[in-house]
């Protein structure tokens, strides 16, 4: 009966020390979390984390960790890394909209337009006053070439923010892809108006340049978006098109070997090549460099077109009948000279 009072008190002696222990474990995977962000201020992304590491070690439950160190991944390039990361962060605070957005934009550069708009509406249920994250789906819904949704996105966007810059370029984006070149020009315009220094605008309005022919304008804005942001390989892939349209191939050569160095899979520099070769005669390299970007990028009307012209040439009329027709089906339109070809060689080898 004497135990009894001994190990009561005995017990009471033992019972904090766990909850001393969480306690003293949460502080420490705090600390290690403000010294990554510090790290991160300082541009030190490996320090950051190194600590972020230590953190998740401290506590594996910590989503601000997980949140913080996708963005350290994200921003070094390691996007599958940061796509593990904002799962695991949104996993633990599924309303962490800073988590969904960012996660969207890693969807995004990854090509899953999808799941990246998922991401992006998750965040407008959560922050329906968020412009930022209606310009990012409108941009998505653009490249999907969903082009109602895209406007009406857009519009929300700057309807929310008229000085947000970003929203007024995406609009110019989505404006030149439907192919409204005036309109395209004044949302850049008005971007550039609102930040001078936003490289994807002046890229944006060289595009539109190039629709209205003037091809000097283009190029002195898509150097000015090279001179601000040089490792951005559509810029050299999209510069690389107006010294085309110029007639100076080798010109363009030199900035789509340098878009493809950036970045290997971007299919529009592999079609714009296989244009250079064709205009060299070198016909075997322009199909290779076409079948390239028809394999990373099945729906570009473009690549379709300039193939079926160098299948003709080399005088192989039904792979040019398939590629001139999947040029149409996807908005495309062989020029009149490869029409006039195609016709000419129906008719030498009688086919009606």
């Amino acid at each position: 009966m004497r135990r009894f009072p001994c190990l009561i008190v005995f017990s009471l002696f033992l019972a904090p020390m766990p909850v001393q222990a969480q306690t003293s474990r949460a502080a420490s995977a705090a600390s290690y979390l403000e010294r990554g962000i510090s790290w991160m201020k300082k541009g030190e992304i490996e320090r950051a984390i190194d600590d972020y590491n230590l953190a998740i070690s401290f506590d594996s439950r910590y989503a601000n960790a997980y949140y913080n160190r996708g963005v350290a991944k994200q921003r070094k390039g390691d996007l599958a890394g940061a796509l593990g990361d904002y799962d695991r962060a949104i996993e633990l605070n599924p309303r962490d909209a800073d988590a969904y957005f960012n996660r969207g934009v890693v969807h995004d550069e990854l090509g899953a337009r999808e799941a990246a708009i998922n991401d992006f509406s998750r965040v407008i249920e959560i922050n329906p006053r968020n412009a930022r994250v209606w310009s990012n789906r409108g941009k998505t819904h653009t490249d999907q070439e969903a082009s109602d949704a895209a406007l009406a996105d857009l519009n929300q966007a700057i309807k929310l923010d008229s000085r947000y810059a970003d929203a007024w370029s995406n609009r110019c984006f989505a404006h030149w892809r439907l192919g409204a070149m005036a309109e395209a020009l004044a949302d850049c315009d008005q971007a550039l108006k609102l930040d001078p220094r936003l490289a994807v605008a002046w890229n944006n309005r060289g595009l539109a340049r190039q629709e209205k022919g003037d091809l000097d304008g283009a190029l002195a804005d898509h150097d000015r978006a090279i001179t601000l942001d040089p490792q951005q390989a559509p810029f050299y892939s999209n510069r690389a098109r107006a010294w085309l349209l110029k007639g100076e191939p080798e010109r363009a050569l030199s900035d789509l070997n340098h878009a493809l160095a950036l970045n290997p899979n971007l299919a529009e520099a592999w079609g714009h090549r296989g244009v250079v070769w064709f205009a060299r005669q070198d016909f075997a390299q322009a199909i290779t460099d076409f079948n390239k970007a028809l394999e990373l990028n099945p729906r570009l009307a473009d690549a379709h077109c300039s193939r079926g012209v160098t299948w003709l040439i080399q005088g192989k009329l039904n792979e040019a009948e398939a590629d001139f027709d999947r040029c149409r089906e996807l908005g495309g339109m062989p020029k009149p000279a490869a029409e006039r070809l195609l016709q000419e060689m129906r008719r030498r080898l009688k086919v009606k």
